[in-house]
């Protein structure tokens, strides 16, 4: 039926949108440091339990607890850049690589040794119910949580292409010595991407927990989040916008008109398949930088 086509579609989209606010994590940390940080997820789950311990274990009401999980979770996210990148500056890009897949195995073992393996209940941030129009149906989670996500999206886009700060943020993940040769603070500029990846993270971790079950297999969103990263371009926050309904949508469909004729996994390979066809055509992504070197 069309109605079921139209809702599969808006839900899709949305979800994508979802998928596009865990990506711009990635983008924001790339393009600060061009480092691609493989702890994405675990930096979702983490946040997602600070925000379980302060209103479900703590007590504390949802006005109060969530803007303190943004402030622990800034703080995490400059206690991560202090304790492992700030002396790495200057190294390969390769070695901060490397650092990103430690801190991933680091923070889920931090996770299960403070919170354990216990499922837990994540509090209800937005109503449950969902929006009624005529047959569609709409989760409030996924609705207010696009909006916020392409509120995100342009605002970080507008941050990093017409702010002195994003500029140069920019200019170190280019290149760390040439940056410094500026006279432009290195470890600051990694600092700020790593406490607003964190930050973003959280924010994720609120939208697609709400009214959920959490424990740390949630980190799996990352890795769901990868093709909307690589796809848009990892240069183009705005990019991950129209790359996250892309990739939404086709997951969408794929479950809804292929999973039973296969039997399912159709859904969760598809977006990686069309990934990996449009980087073999354009390799920095539909809205990444070509890089031209003179010689």
């Amino acid at each position: 039926m069309l109605i079921d086509f139209v809702n599969y579609v808006i839900n899709g989209a949305l979800i994508g949108l979802l998928y596009a606010l865990i990506a711009m994590g990635f983008a924001v940390i790339y393009r600060a440091s061009k480092v691609f940080n493989f702890a994405q997820g675990e930096l979702v789950v983490f946040g997602g339990f600070v925000v379980w311990w302060l209103v479900v274990n703590l007590g504390l009401p949802l006005y109060v607890g969530l803007p303190l999980a943004f402030v622990i979770a800034a703080a995490f996210g400059l206690l991560i850049e202090r304790m492992f990148f700030s002396r790495l500056v200057g190294e390969s890009v390769f070695a901060m690589v490397m650092v990103t897949i430690g801190l991933l195995i680091l923070i889920r073992g931090v996770v299960l040794l403070l919170f354990g393996p216990q499922v837990r209940p994540f509090p209800i941030v937005f109503d449950l119910a969902p929006i009624i129009f005529g047959e569609i149906f709409i989760p409030r989670s996924l609705l207010y949580g696009g909006i916020i996500t392409v509120a995100a999206g342009l605002g970080l886009s507008w941050f990093f292409d017409r702010t002195r700060l994003g500029l140069k943020m920019t200019a170190v993940a280019e290149d760390h010595q040439v940056a410094l040769s500026l006279g432009i603070s290195v470890r600051a500029s990694i600092a700020f991407a790593w406490i607003l990846g964190s930050v973003l993270s959280t924010l994720g971790a609120v939208i697609y927990l709400s009214g959920k079950s959490l424990n740390f297999l949630a980190s799996d969103i990352g890795l769901t989040a990868l093709p909307v990263a690589l796809l848009a371009g990892l240069e183009s926050v705005s990019g991950l916008l129209i790359a996250g309904i892309i990739v939404g949508i086709v997951q969408g469909l794929a479950v809804a008109y292929l999973d039973p004729w296969v039997g399912g996994a159709v859904g969760s390979i598809l977006p990686f398949v069309i990934m990996l066809g449009i980087l073999f055509v354009r390799p920095t992504g539909m809205f990444g930088w070509k890089t031209i070197e003179r010689v």
